[in-house]
């Protein structure tokens, strides 16, 4: 009596058949007579995870940062529409904008907008920059009596101190070639108040508007269109 069917019935689903080597039939299991593939194996991608994580990390500083920046934000007045030098400001002129502002700028607050409203520009008002109290004045530019003349200095000619609107100063002639001033042995000096500052980088010069009486005016501009005057700063003690 054959006992090959009794081994056949014992044999492992996937056993090698005699005769075979042992390692036939350990890739895939039979499953109703079909054979089925092993799970593939995972593998472990470490830049893959370490650049989700950097992208993690990376939204969470933008997030921050945002909110710093809504959260530091301050509501203060802008041009809205360019006001030239003397005119009257307009309500529809100005307009509230919310800025992270820089310690070293003094912006008027949104809320003394309506204050602002019917003073004149104390020098041009770009549209989109932010207005500042040097920026705005209740007086007219040249007041009665007064006469406002644009001097170009060259560097040499100016302090190293930035000057400002309000500034008082005196243009001062400077002797010409030969050593001697224009008109007199001594020199002329015409004092004055500045309205605004300018610079010409073209010209390497820089042009500087200046209140002074209307009897002086026409001296002054002689005196300037020389380009034989230096201007002085005098003390903003009040």
């Amino acid at each position: 009596m054959s006992l090959a069917p009794k081994q056949a019935r014992d044999r492992l689903p996937g056993a090698p058949e005699p005769g075979e080597p042992e390692s036939a039939g350990r890739g895939s299991a039979a499953v109703g007579g079909a054979e089925v593939a092993p799970p593939p194996k995972m593998r472990r991608r470490p830049l893959l995870i370490a650049a989700s994580v950097a992208a993690i990390c990376l939204g969470g500083l933008l997030g921050v940062l945002a909110f710093t920046s809504m959260s530091s934000a301050t509501s203060v007045v802008a041009v809205r529409s360019t006001v030239h030098r003397g005119e009257v400001i307009e309500a529809s002129d100005l307009m509230a904008v919310q800025v992270g502002v820089d310690p070293a700028l003094k912006p008027i607050p949104a809320a003394d907008l309506k204050g602002l409203v019917g003073q004149r520009a104390a020098m041009d008002l770009a549209a989109g920059g932010l207005v500042t109290k040097q920026d705005v004045t209740s007086s007219v530019l040249p007041a009665e009596g007064m006469s406002v003349v644009g001097v170009s200095l060259p560097p040499g000619g100016l302090p190293g101190t930035a000057l400002q609107a309000g500034d008082q100063v005196r243009i001062v002639s400077t002797p010409g070639m030969d050593g001697t001033y224009r008109g007199s042995g001594s020199p002329v000096q015409v004092t004055a108040t500045v309205v605004s500052v300018r610079q010409l980088p073209d010209a390497g010069q820089s042009v500087v508007d200046v209140s002074v009486p209307q009897d002086q005016a026409a001296d002054l501009v002689a005196r300037a269109a020389t380009g034989k005057v230096a201007l002085v700063l005098d003390s903003r003690a009040r």
